[in-house]
């Protein structure tokens, strides 16, 4: 064989993998059953000729070690938290404890059906209606849904509540919501499906709302503020009470996009700051598992004079302590997910709540020390636009970096060949090249040391060789691609070739 043919023949050793279509030849077969002792009937006539079919064009033909070699090898090209640190700025992607894993999978809470009659499911409406009652005492809000399935939808669904109360209270909805821009990306288009027109309000030199444009915007128009706190930048709103007093004079509502609360569990409740609703990522600060597109967890907490317009089912406890799902609420929403939400994601947010208790206080704090320690050892190699105080989470610029041809894009795919996960480039937006670290608490200081090493070699290389960074990534599987050409002319099936 030549070098080349035997540098394909070994390419999963190195640095590619066949498709497994590639590496099919006719014939091969994945099992061998014996003969039938009984007379065989086909598909067709057990189930019609309608839902059978006798071949699969195309469908691959290989050995079962072929196969298992094949995916097994692909999975490695994955990064996990099980191998390491995720620093993913706003995502909060800390480590979901194996406990939960094992309490959500017990008999009798991963074999329930959502259908089943609620004398049968008691035991599953008590771990829901504990969940509502903790996250209720986290929050220092009234009531609370947990039918939402994710963040973004956990938005809608608590702007679909402040427009049914505006249209109860007042006849018409208003016309639109306040949004600052150091707001989450999804609030605007959770806005514009609720029929609210958006409108940006500024941030002021200190990263938090600019007050003074506030009072001047709020209005018989505005329905409601969306508030991310901590902000974007990791910055909390120190003002959010005089926000909230100013929105209440005029009649609007206060939202608090509650996807940052693992700088705040346990520290301070939003409901005591004159939050009017808000929603939770329980796949961020309750530890559920996070990524893929789903599934995930967005419940939606309000005050008790919005109780009436949240989603149907409700969960009511009766005098003799019996639960029930109550639908009959003529102001309600209706119901935004079925199955009163993704139960299994559900279960493992209590565990983690209640493996903590009053203990989700230190976890809160560790998160808030891990960033702000990462920011004392990286502010004199990267750049910090802001000088307000950290919670959760730090944002860098790659200014210094960007006199040498280096931006964000780029630190990022080189951190990848020193074994780390990319941050968040390039948001939020009101930051120029951005790079928005978030190292959570589950990163002891080893891990951060660790990291801030790679980050100051980084720092260096693009001050003394920026080629190496900016063709980085190295050590993949996979060099650095053609986005634009990937975004524009993605190739999302495969062709066998001519």
């Amino acid at each position: 064989m030549s070098d080349q043919q035997i540098r394909k023949a070994r390419s999963h050793v190195n640095q590619s993998e066949d498709l497994i279509f590639e590496r099919s030849a006719p014939g091969k077969r994945g099992m061998a059953l014996p003969r039938l002792d009984v007379p065989a009937v086909s598909a067709a006539e057990a189930l019609g000729a309608d839902l059978t079919r006798d071949d699969v064009s195309g469908f691959p033909e290989i050995s079962e070690i072929e196969a298992v070699r094949h995916f097994t090898r692909l999975s490695t090209w994955n990064y996990a938290i099980d191998y390491g640190m995720y620093p993913l700025g706003s995502c909060t992607m800390k480590y979901n404890p194996r406990v939960n894993e094992f309490v959500a999978r017990l008999e009798g809470i991963a074999t329930e059906h959502p259908y089943q009659p609620a004398e049968l499911a008691q035991g599953c409406l008590r771990i829901l209606r504990d969940l509502e009652r903790a996250l209720l005492a986290i929050t220092g809000m009234d009531a609370i849904t947990l039918e939402p399935a994710a963040g973004a939808q956990g938005e809608l669904t608590g702007l679909l509540v402040i427009h049914a109360h505006l249209r109860d209270r007042d006849g018409h909805p208003r016309k639109k919501v306040l949004i600052p821009d150091s707001a989450h990306g999804t609030n605007p288009a959770s806005v514009a499906l609720t029929g609210y027109a958006v409108e940006n309000i500024r941030s002021d030199a200190s990263g938090q709302v600019d007050f003074e444009e506030l009072r001047r915007l709020v209005n018989e128009d505005v329905a409601a503020l969306m508030l991310t706190n901590p902000n974007t930048l990791g910055v909390f709103e120190e003002r959010i009470a005089d926000v909230a007093q100013v929105l209440h004079e005029r009649g609007a509502l206060l939202y608090m996009d509650g996807a940052n609360m693992n700088a705040l569990a346990g520290v301070v409740r939003p409901g005591d700051l004159g939050v009017d609703v808000m929603h939770l990522n329980l796949h961020k600060t309750f530890s559920t598992p996070h990524g893929g597109g789903g599934p995930g967890a967005g419940p939606v907490a309000v005050k008790k004079i919005l109780e009436p317009f949240l989603p149907v089912p409700a969960i009511v406890e009766e005098a003799d302590g019996r639960l029930r799902l109550d639908t009959e609420r003529p102001k309600s929403v209706g119901r935004v997910k079925a199955f009163g939400g993704n139960f299994g994601v559900l279960v493992r947010a209590l565990a983690y709540i209640l493996a903590y208790g009053p203990g989700i206080r230190q976890a809160t704090e560790d998160a808030v020390l891990n960033a702000n320690y990462l920011r004392a050892k990286l502010q004199d190699a990267y750049d910090l636009p802001y000088s307000t105080p950290s919670m959760h989470e730090v944002v860098f610029s790659d200014a210094r970096q960007r006199k040498n041809g280096v931006n964000t894009i780029d630190i990022a795919k080189r951190l990848i060949d020193y074994g780390f996960h990319p941050y968040t480039t390039a948001f939020p937006l009101i930051v120029h090249g951005a790079m928005m670290i978030e190292p959570t608490e589950s990163e002891s200081r080893e891990e951060c040391d660790l990291f801030v090493d790679a980050m100051r070699s980084i720092a260096e290389e693009a001050a003394t060789d920026p080629n190496l960074v900016k063709s980085a990534p190295r050590s993949t599987r996979v060099g650095r691609l053609d986005e634009v050409a990937a975004a524009r002319k993605p190739i999302l099936r495969w062709k066998p070739s001519e």
